[in-house]
């Protein structure tokens, strides 16, 4: 623009300059300010393509790493369930109930929550009969400690009748061994038959607890028990 005007005043101040030649002058400067503005903002409209770069590569960078944490996230969850299933096919090769048929669901696959249920009944199951099995345990253990009680109890006899082998020898006989005891049983049978009485069963449990307070005292027992002897005494003497 400086260049045009200039040219104008020296074309003005030269009146020998060819008016033809101030008009080209003039075009031409205006072309090359043309030009230079075109330039400037040409030049000031291009992008900088290096801060560009640096955008896309942080941005991929950044999808990668969503990407990576995406697929180990998809990778430890595949893992979870792939651990359940395996547990749930361990419940039904272990638990027998699962094994079997139910006929209420026919040949489909069991679900997880029958699964459980007839894991949770099996378990159950074990632990009465880990109950019952117990018990039967202690039953035993005592058995076997009154029967190691009878076997010292009897080696002792054994003993003592193997140091005294004529003891014993003016012991009385079986037969009135039996008599005592049919006498004592009799004495007994003669206040049940009177004190019981058979209508019922529940008639008949009452009347035998009643008879048993009533009849089966210590001091009761005894007197019948000295009847009976002086009376089987009497009958051999």
């Amino acid at each position: 623009m400086l260049t045009s005007q200039l040219q104008v005043e020296y074309a003005y101040s030269d009146n020998s300059l060819d008016p033809g030649l101030f008009v080209e002058s003039t075009r031409k400067g205006n072309v090359v300010s043309r030009a230079n503005s075109i330039g400037s903002t040409s030049a000031s409209s291009v992008p900088n393509t290096d801060d560009e770069d640096s955008d896309y590569h942080q941005e991929a960078y950044k999808e990668s790493y969503k990407d990576r944490r995406r697929r180990a996230h998809t990778q430890a969850e595949q893992k979870r369930r792939d651990a359940i299933k395996r547990g749930y096919d361990d419940l039904q090769t272990i638990v027998p109930t699962c094994q079997q048929q139910d006929f209420s669901i026919g040949s489909q696959k069991l679900s997880k929550a029958i699964v459980l249920q007839k894991t949770i009944d099996y378990i159950q199951f074990l632990h009465k009969e880990k109950k019952k099995q117990e018990e039967e345990v202690s039953t035993l253990r005592k058995d076997v400690t009154a029967l190691k009680i009878m076997k010292v109890n009897y080696e002792q006899i054994v003993k003592a009748h193997q140091d005294n082998p004529h003891e014993g020898e003016d012991q009385v006989s079986d037969q009135v061994k039996f008599n005592v005891f049919q006498g004592i049983m009799d004495s007994l049978f003669q206040s049940f038959n009177a004190s019981i009485s058979v209508a019922s069963f529940q008639e008949l449990s009452a009347c035998v607890f009643s008879w048993i307070e009533e009849h089966c005292k210590p001091q009761t027992l005894r007197e019948i028990v000295i009847g009976v002897l002086h009376q089987l005494k009497n009958q051999l003497y």
